[in-house]
């Protein structure tokens, strides 16, 4: 999500102006609905056949034992996830000479270098993405790879004016042509919501690879000035898909979070 000057009150009153209407919102702060809800296309990029590479930033998701079995469990989330009824209800968003597609999980990597010692902020992630893709460490971008960032617990996201677990669970965001999502760690109550941290990471995972799917550039694909992105008019309410815990995304051909 991006927060816009028309984002909502419960939202606008936490987040600088360009910041919200591309996150996760905590627990706490559950986006205000609108019945009058309705995303419009923008005209800017979709996401056809999203190429998910997963990275796990820290020592401990290599070290413990734990966090190693959050790394496989989240890429079989991811693999799963992206050949199912998830996606295809996402299909009502295609526009002409874009369709959304299934997609598929294209690796997935652990790196201990370089890691933040407390917070990172979104420049410095933007930064630090850009090397690894010159350097190799990660895959080159296409037009529809999404790379996930996966931050070890005890690091704190930080985006402009805003800290996650204090005002939000993640989000996602763009350099260029570059599509990313950063995922902090669920270690606080704000973002499990009473969930287990796996299902958090599913649900909170789920929303924004919806959300870059449909709008890869915050504000440029599908929106709604009141209410943000696809997965903001339906956060923190969920069900089960393919096993995993995933949240209700708005459709616009309903008129609800399906």
């Amino acid at each position: 999500m991006l927060l816009r000057k028309s984002a909502p009150p419960s939202l606008a009153k936490k987040f600088p102006i360009g910041e919200a209407i591309r996150v996760v919102p905590p627990h706490h702060l559950p986006l205000q609905r609108t019945i009058g809800a309705r995303l419009t296309y923008r005209g800017g990029v979709l996401i056809n056949s999203a190429k998910v590479f997963t990275i796990f930033w820290g020592q401990s998701w290599a070290d413990a034992a734990a966090a190693k079995s959050l790394v496989a469990a989240m890429n079989k989330f991811f693999s799963d996830i992206l050949v199912s009824p998830l996606i295809d209800q996402l299909l009502e968003y295609n526009v002409s000479g874009q369709t959304i597609g299934h997609g598929s999980l294209i690796g997935s990597k652990v790196i201990t270098t370089g890691v933040p010692s407390s917070s990172i902020s979104d420049s410095a992630i933007q930064k630090v993405l850009k090397n690894w893709i010159v350097s190799r460490t990660v895959p080159a971008n296409d037009s529809d790879t999404i790379y996930f960032i996966f931050l070890e617990s005890g690091i704190v996201s930080v985006m402009g004016g805003s800290r996650s677990c204090q005002s939000y669970c993640g989000y996602h965001n763009n350099a260029g042509n570059i599509y990313y999502a950063i995922m902090p760690y669920p270690g606080c109550a704000a973002c499990l919501g009473g969930l287990t941290v796996l299902d958090a990471m599913t649900a909170t995972s789920s929303h924004e690879l919806c959300e870059v799917i449909t709008d890869p550039v915050p504000g440029t694909g599908w929106y709604d000035d009141t209410n943000g992105e696809i997965g903001d008019i339906c956060a923190w309410n969920f069900k089960t898909v393919a096993s995993y815990t995933v949240q209700l995304e708005w459709s616009n051909q309903r008129n609800k979070c399906v």
